[in-house]
């Protein structure tokens, strides 16, 4: 059984098939709701019924609070239909976004290194090439893990059958805890993507700014690889945040293309060094490597960010000083369960970050 959804103002309409969510049946039939943590937690997939039945599923009462259920909104990332619907939502377009299709994938791990002390690289061939923009991600079952987990691409998208992610150790993680502690190559896992739209505004051709801290490097890495193998020449900084040395994974690759490219600046950043590092570089958090590189003058430049939350926040109210605009600052953050039970949501100042 399944059931039609048209989504208001596009008057578009599609086929939701029985348990599965409003969210999950737009991305695969190529209308992008908006939305960002993808299980109930940051609200940003909120839409209006206007009409039909449904089951809220489990929307957390931070991201859907009870006067808004009163209101029939409900969250698209959880709601399942039980008859034909008609909701509204703010369908965003932009001219750089190319929308693939989200699709279910087989990938069978052919790699897993060590990036850093708490990061494991993991690559895996799928069984079909996928089409992606740079700084998309896809969702990941693991073996005997309740529900799909999110992890950025991080290799670029001229690398046809092959998805790197870059997975960090979270303390208490069920999933991250499996990958680092028992995942081995030659493992089979079910993937779909691409999600998200977290990508390089490409048609400005301003220079680009990418902020990133721990294994938010990754989205970063594709969308830089994907910059300079297509030949552009803006001007392009990655800052990249950790604790020390051993944490700064990947480094070698951006001090590569520095050599490589004339327009690749790469500005790492230790917050807390250790003396056996031997760090010359810049001491201090990848926020302030950002005002101290640009004397607090970012204008002319498009902004993206990927990391946690604190690093997210502080790096907007930097660039925000510096005076770059909200336009202009585009994130991307993971919010798990845990977040959403702290209330972590999207800025409550801003519509876009």
């Amino acid at each position: 059984m399944s059931y039609q959804v048209t989504i208001e103002p596009i008057g578009t309409t599609i086929e939701v098939e029985e348990d599965q969510t409003i969210l999950d049946a737009a991305l695969r039939q190529g209308v992008w709701l908006p939305f960002a943590c993808g299980h109930g937690t940051c609200g940003t997939c909120k839409v209006q019924v206007t009409d039909g039945f449904y089951d809220l599923g489990e929307a957390s009462p931070f991201a859907l609070m009870d006067i808004e259920r009163e209101e029939n909104k409900v969250l698209a990332c959880c709601c399942k239909p039980e008859s034909d619907m008609v909701i509204e939502a703010d369908v965003d377009e932009d001219e750089d976004f190319l929308g693939y299709l989200v699709e279910d994938y087989q990938a069978k791990v052919i790699e897993i290194k060590d990036l850093s002390p708490t990061i494991k690289g993991i690559r895996l061939q799928i069984d079909r090439a996928m089409q992606f923009q740079a700084g998309q991600y896809v969702n990941i079952q693991l073996p005997n893990i309740e529900g799909t987990r999110a992890f950025s691409i991080a290799n670029s998208p001229n690398e046809e059958g092959i998805v790197e992610l870059h997975i960090r150790k979270v303390e208490g993680g069920a999933a991250t805890t499996y990958v680092h502690e028992s995942l081995q190559q030659g493992d089979e896992l079910d993937i779909s993507g691409p999600y998200g739209q977290f990508f390089v505004r490409k048609s400005d051709d301003r220079g680009v700014i990418f902020i990133a801290g721990g294994s938010g490097l990754s989205s970063p890495q594709s969308m830089i690889l994907d910059l300079l193998e297509a030949g552009e020449t803006r001007n392009i900084y990655l800052f990249q945040g950790a604790r020390d040395v051993p944490e700064l994974y990947n480094r070698e690759i951006f001090e590569n293309l520095v050599k490589e490219h004339a327009n690749f600046h790469y500005i790492p950043a230790l917050n807390a060094p250790k003396a056996e590092d031997a760090w010359t570089g810049f001491t201090g958090f990848v926020h302030e490597a950002v005002a101290s590189h640009f004397e607090n003058k970012c204008s002319g430049h498009k902004a993206y960010l990927c990391g946690p939350p604190p690093m997210i926040d502080a790096a907007i109210s930097t660039l925000m000083q510096s005076r770059l605009f909200e336009k202009d600052i585009h994130t991307e953050r993971f919010l798990s369960a845990a977040d959403g039970a702290n209330g972590q949501s999207r800025s409550a100042l801003f519509k876009h970050i």
